[in-house]
């Protein structure tokens, strides 16, 4: 197999031992026969200007993506995840995620927001702003759902090892080995 290079999303870069994990994530990468490319090595940069080019430059040369979109500081996936699966999609590479939590987007919200109640005027769910909460039963928006080039491998793991647990992502690189 030609190796072929993935670029790495997920709010990992956020955590303490992001490093770690990059290394851990890039290590399984070589084992299925990829190149990891993890954004969370900057190189000690920290012009926001200057990491924007840095990842944009490494999704272009990447071939495909695999997006951790795990929800993060909220019932949904991390924006930034969620720009670079977009990129990725209109650039026409393949998309894979995954997510440790595998609940729906409303039992989430639900679960983050104790004034989220069905508003029978309307006929859906509202969230503490009156905004109505997708209940499709997916495990977020629709358009992430069904961007992807393979159904998201959904998995419930601890929460403290919601960021940490990376058999959603070997699942992933497995998906995307089957790649012609």
């Amino acid at each position: 197999m030609t190796l072929r290079s993935v670029y790495l999303a997920g709010p990992e870069v956020f955590l303490s031992n992001a490093g770690e994990i990059g290394v851990a994530k890039r290590a399984l990468c070589g084992e299925f026969g990829f190149d990891g490319l993890y954004p969370g090595e900057d190189g000690g940069e920290v012009a926001p200007d200057a990491i924007y080019r840095r990842c944009i430059a490494q999704m272009r040369s990447a071939d495909l993506i695999i997006a951790n979109l795990t929800p993060f500081r909220g019932p949904s996936a991390d924006v930034g995840t969620v720009f670079e699966l977009g990129y990725m999609t209109a650039s026409g590479k393949p998309t894979f995620a995954y997510t440790n939590d595998a609940a729906a987007l409303l039992e989430r919200t639900q679960r983050l927001d104790s004034r989220a109640r069905f508003d029978n005027n309307r006929q859906c769910w509202t969230d503490c702003d009156g905004l109505m909460v997708e209940a499709f039963g997916l495990f977020d928006n629709l358009m992430l759902v069904y961007g992807l080039a393979a159904p998201v491998v959904a998995r419930d793991v601890p929460s403290a090892e919601r960021y940490t647990d990376l058999a959603g992502f070997r699942a992933c690189l497995e998906l995307a080995r089957r790649l012609p």
